[in-house]
Protein backbone atom coordinates (compact mmCIF):
# COMPACT_ATOMS: atom_id res chain seq x y z
CA UNK A 1 0.00 0.00 0.00
CA UNK A 2 1.16 3.88 -0.51
CA UNK A 3 0.81 6.50 1.49
CA UNK A 4 -2.46 9.02 0.61
CA UNK A 5 -0.72 12.98 -0.76
CA UNK A 6 -1.86 14.53 2.74
CA UNK A 7 0.54 13.38 4.94
CA UNK A 8 4.20 13.04 5.87
CA UNK A 9 5.45 9.17 6.48
CA UNK A 10 9.00 10.43 7.41
CA UNK A 11 7.60 13.13 9.38
CA UNK A 12 5.35 10.89 11.62
CA UNK A 13 7.80 8.09 11.94
CA UNK A 14 10.41 10.65 12.96
CA UNK A 15 7.82 11.92 15.61
CA UNK A 16 7.74 8.45 16.96
CA UNK A 17 10.91 8.15 18.29
CA UNK A 18 11.31 11.43 19.77
CA UNK A 19 8.41 11.60 21.48
CA UNK A 20 7.98 7.49 22.71
CA UNK A 21 10.18 6.54 26.09
CA UNK A 22 8.75 3.52 25.66
CA UNK A 23 8.52 0.52 23.48
CA UNK A 24 8.39 -3.28 22.76
CA UNK A 25 12.37 -4.45 22.30
CA UNK A 26 12.18 -8.15 20.20
CA UNK A 27 15.48 -10.05 20.36
CA UNK A 28 16.49 -13.29 19.35
CA UNK A 29 17.08 -16.03 22.43
CA UNK A 30 20.47 -17.56 23.23
CA UNK A 31 19.83 -21.12 23.40
CA UNK A 32 17.53 -21.62 19.22
CA UNK A 33 16.73 -17.98 18.34
CA UNK A 34 13.55 -18.27 18.95
CA UNK A 35 11.72 -14.38 19.30
CA UNK A 36 11.60 -12.88 23.00
CA UNK A 37 9.92 -9.58 23.48
CA UNK A 38 10.20 -7.47 26.20
CA UNK A 39 8.98 -3.92 27.66
CA UNK A 40 11.89 -0.84 27.51
CA UNK A 41 12.28 2.97 28.76
CA UNK A 42 14.32 4.24 26.02
CA UNK A 43 15.64 7.93 24.78
CA UNK A 44 16.80 9.55 21.64
CA UNK A 45 19.93 10.32 20.01
CA UNK A 46 20.59 13.57 18.64
CA UNK A 47 19.94 11.83 15.26
CA UNK A 48 16.08 10.10 16.15
CA UNK A 49 17.80 6.97 17.28
CA UNK A 50 16.58 5.03 20.18
CA UNK A 51 19.02 4.42 23.05
CA UNK A 52 18.50 1.54 25.67
CA UNK A 53 19.76 1.92 29.70
CA UNK A 54 19.65 -2.13 30.19
CA UNK A 55 21.02 -4.67 32.80
CA UNK A 56 23.28 -7.23 31.26
CA UNK A 57 21.33 -9.15 34.08
CA UNK A 58 18.03 -8.66 31.89
CA UNK A 59 17.19 -11.68 28.86
CA UNK A 60 16.92 -9.18 26.42
CA UNK A 61 20.44 -7.71 27.16
CA UNK A 62 22.16 -11.62 27.06
CA UNK A 63 19.90 -11.99 23.69
CA UNK A 64 21.45 -8.57 22.09
CA UNK A 65 25.10 -9.60 23.38
CA UNK A 66 24.93 -12.90 21.58
CA UNK A 67 22.64 -11.78 18.37
CA UNK A 68 22.90 -7.52 18.19
CA UNK A 69 19.90 -7.72 15.40
CA UNK A 70 16.70 -6.04 17.18
CA UNK A 71 13.11 -5.01 16.60
CA UNK A 72 11.95 -2.27 18.22
CA UNK A 73 7.73 -1.29 18.29
CA UNK A 74 6.38 2.23 19.10
CA UNK A 75 3.20 3.60 19.14
CA UNK A 76 1.38 6.32 20.07
CA UNK A 77 -0.85 5.00 22.46
CA UNK A 78 -3.63 7.02 21.69
CA UNK A 79 -7.25 6.94 23.07
CA UNK A 80 -9.73 3.69 21.69
CA UNK A 81 -8.64 0.65 19.46
CA UNK A 82 -4.73 1.30 19.67
CA UNK A 83 -4.79 -0.21 16.16
CA UNK A 84 -6.18 2.61 14.96
CA UNK A 85 -3.18 4.62 15.91
CA UNK A 86 0.19 4.93 14.40
CA UNK A 87 3.06 2.13 15.03
CA UNK A 88 6.89 1.86 13.45
CA UNK A 89 8.31 -1.34 13.37
CA UNK A 90 12.07 -0.30 14.09
CA UNK A 91 14.77 -2.79 12.58
CA UNK A 92 18.02 -2.41 13.01
CA UNK A 93 21.69 -3.23 15.10
CA UNK A 94 22.01 -2.86 19.32
CA UNK A 95 25.92 -1.01 19.67
CA UNK A 96 27.08 -0.82 23.37
CA UNK A 97 28.00 2.37 24.25
CA UNK A 98 31.71 3.21 24.03
CA UNK A 99 34.22 5.87 25.24
CA UNK A 100 33.26 9.34 23.90
CA UNK A 101 29.89 8.20 23.25
CA UNK A 102 28.99 6.77 26.77
CA UNK A 103 28.52 11.14 28.02
CA UNK A 104 26.20 11.69 25.15
CA UNK A 105 24.32 8.77 25.25
CA UNK A 106 23.94 9.11 29.37
CA UNK A 107 22.92 12.75 29.31
CA UNK A 108 20.14 12.03 26.40
CA UNK A 109 18.74 9.36 28.67
CA UNK A 110 19.15 11.22 31.95
CA UNK A 111 17.31 13.54 30.17
CA UNK A 112 14.00 11.53 29.62
CA UNK A 113 14.24 9.55 32.53
CA UNK A 114 15.99 11.50 35.12
CA UNK A 115 14.76 8.89 37.65
CA UNK A 116 17.54 6.87 36.10
CA UNK A 117 19.89 8.70 38.30
CA UNK A 118 19.89 6.49 40.70
CA UNK A 119 20.73 3.46 38.44
CA UNK A 120 22.57 4.27 36.03
CA UNK A 121 26.20 3.74 37.71
CA UNK A 122 25.39 0.25 38.15
CA UNK A 123 28.09 -2.01 37.12
CA UNK A 124 25.11 -4.34 35.30
CA UNK A 125 23.81 -1.41 33.48
CA UNK A 126 24.72 -0.46 30.17
CA UNK A 127 24.02 2.17 27.53
CA UNK A 128 23.02 1.03 23.89
CA UNK A 129 22.26 2.41 20.94
CA UNK A 130 19.97 0.61 18.26
CA UNK A 131 21.68 1.91 15.02
CA UNK A 132 18.46 1.47 12.45
CA UNK A 133 18.40 -0.62 9.02
CA UNK A 134 14.81 0.49 8.14
CA UNK A 135 11.55 0.99 9.89
CA UNK A 136 7.90 -0.13 8.63
CA UNK A 137 5.73 2.59 9.59
CA UNK A 138 1.87 1.49 10.18
CA UNK A 139 -0.65 4.70 9.96
CA UNK A 140 -3.98 3.61 8.75
CA UNK A 141 -5.39 2.78 5.33
CA UNK A 142 -3.60 3.50 2.73
CA UNK A 143 -0.53 4.60 4.79
CA UNK A 144 1.58 1.78 5.06
CA UNK A 145 5.16 2.33 4.22
CA UNK A 146 8.67 1.29 4.21
CA UNK A 147 11.32 3.67 5.18
CA UNK A 148 14.96 3.97 4.85
CA UNK A 149 17.40 5.08 7.88
CA UNK A 150 17.85 8.96 5.85
CA UNK A 151 14.53 9.41 5.68
CA UNK A 152 13.73 9.66 9.34
CA UNK A 153 16.77 9.97 11.21
CA UNK A 154 18.74 13.60 11.44
CA UNK A 155 21.70 14.79 9.85
CA UNK A 156 23.86 15.90 11.87
CA UNK A 157 27.09 16.33 9.53
CA UNK A 158 27.08 19.80 9.86
CA UNK A 159 25.86 20.45 13.79
CA UNK A 160 28.95 19.65 15.82
CA UNK A 161 28.89 23.16 17.40
CA UNK A 162 25.03 22.72 18.21
CA UNK A 163 26.00 19.38 19.94
CA UNK A 164 28.25 20.46 22.06
CA UNK A 165 26.25 23.41 23.50
CA UNK A 166 23.30 21.50 23.48
CA UNK A 167 23.01 20.35 27.32
CA UNK A 168 24.01 23.79 28.54
CA UNK A 169 21.08 25.34 26.79
CA UNK A 170 18.91 22.80 28.07
CA UNK A 171 20.24 23.79 31.45
CA UNK A 172 19.25 27.05 30.54
CA UNK A 173 15.81 26.86 29.42
CA UNK A 174 14.88 24.53 32.04
CA UNK A 175 16.69 27.15 34.96
CA UNK A 176 15.80 30.45 33.19
CA UNK A 177 12.92 29.65 30.89
CA UNK A 178 10.40 27.03 32.19
CA UNK A 179 7.92 29.92 31.17
CA UNK A 180 8.48 29.83 27.87
CA UNK A 181 8.80 25.96 27.60
CA UNK A 182 4.86 26.14 28.87
CA UNK A 183 4.44 28.80 26.55
CA UNK A 184 5.70 26.81 23.72
CA UNK A 185 3.79 23.54 24.93
CA UNK A 186 0.33 25.31 25.02
CA UNK A 187 0.39 28.51 22.58
CA UNK A 188 2.29 26.62 19.79
CA UNK A 189 1.12 22.56 20.52
CA UNK A 190 -2.05 23.12 22.04
CA UNK A 191 -1.22 20.92 24.87
CA UNK A 192 -2.45 21.45 28.36
CA UNK A 193 -0.36 23.85 30.70
CA UNK A 194 1.66 21.50 32.90
CA UNK A 195 5.51 21.84 34.41
CA UNK A 196 7.31 21.37 30.83
CA UNK A 197 10.61 21.10 30.19
CA UNK A 198 12.84 21.23 28.12
CA UNK A 199 14.06 17.62 27.35
CA UNK A 200 17.06 17.54 24.05
CA UNK A 201 17.21 19.63 21.38
CA UNK A 202 18.66 18.49 17.81
CA UNK A 203 18.86 20.34 14.68
CA UNK A 204 15.17 19.43 13.35
CA UNK A 205 13.38 20.87 16.85
CA UNK A 206 12.97 20.65 20.51
CA UNK A 207 11.99 17.74 23.00
CA UNK A 208 9.40 18.91 25.91
CA UNK A 209 8.44 16.70 28.59
CA UNK A 210 6.18 16.72 31.74
CA UNK A 211 6.01 13.55 33.94
CA UNK A 212 5.50 10.98 31.35
CA UNK A 213 3.95 13.62 28.88
CA UNK A 214 5.89 13.93 26.10
CA UNK A 215 5.81 17.09 23.08
CA UNK A 216 8.05 17.55 19.71
CA UNK A 217 8.32 21.22 18.62
CA UNK A 218 9.76 21.18 15.32
CA UNK A 219 12.04 24.39 14.16
CA UNK A 220 10.84 26.33 10.85
CA UNK A 221 13.74 25.88 9.79
CA UNK A 222 17.19 23.58 10.46
CA UNK A 223 19.16 24.61 13.10
CA UNK A 224 23.14 23.93 13.53
CA UNK A 225 25.09 26.12 15.71
CA UNK A 226 24.36 28.07 19.00
CA UNK A 227 23.94 31.37 17.19
CA UNK A 228 21.19 30.27 15.46
CA UNK A 229 19.03 28.18 17.99
CA UNK A 230 19.52 31.70 20.23
CA UNK A 231 17.52 33.17 17.25
CA UNK A 232 14.96 30.65 16.78
CA UNK A 233 13.91 30.39 20.03
CA UNK A 234 13.44 33.83 20.86
CA UNK A 235 11.42 33.84 17.67
CA UNK A 236 9.07 31.33 18.90
CA UNK A 237 9.10 32.83 22.00
CA UNK A 238 7.64 36.12 20.44
CA UNK A 239 5.37 33.95 18.42
CA UNK A 240 3.86 32.76 21.59
CA UNK A 241 3.43 36.11 23.63
CA UNK A 242 1.99 37.62 20.33
CA UNK A 243 -0.61 34.43 20.43
CA UNK A 244 -1.10 34.80 23.79
CA UNK A 245 -2.53 38.49 23.82
CA UNK A 246 -4.59 38.01 21.06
Amino acid sequence: MQPTSDFSAAGLARALLRRRRQGALATLMVADGAPYCSLVNLASHPDGSPILLISRLAVHTQNLLADPRVSLMLDERGEGDPLEGARIMLAGTAVEAMGDDIALLRRRYLNAHPSAEQFIDFKDFSLFLIVPSGAHLVAGFGRIVDLEPDQFLTNLGDAESLLAAEQSAVDHMNADHLGTMNLYATKLLGAETAEWRCAGIDPDGLDLQAGARTLRLDFPQRIVDPAALRDVLKRMADQTRNAALS
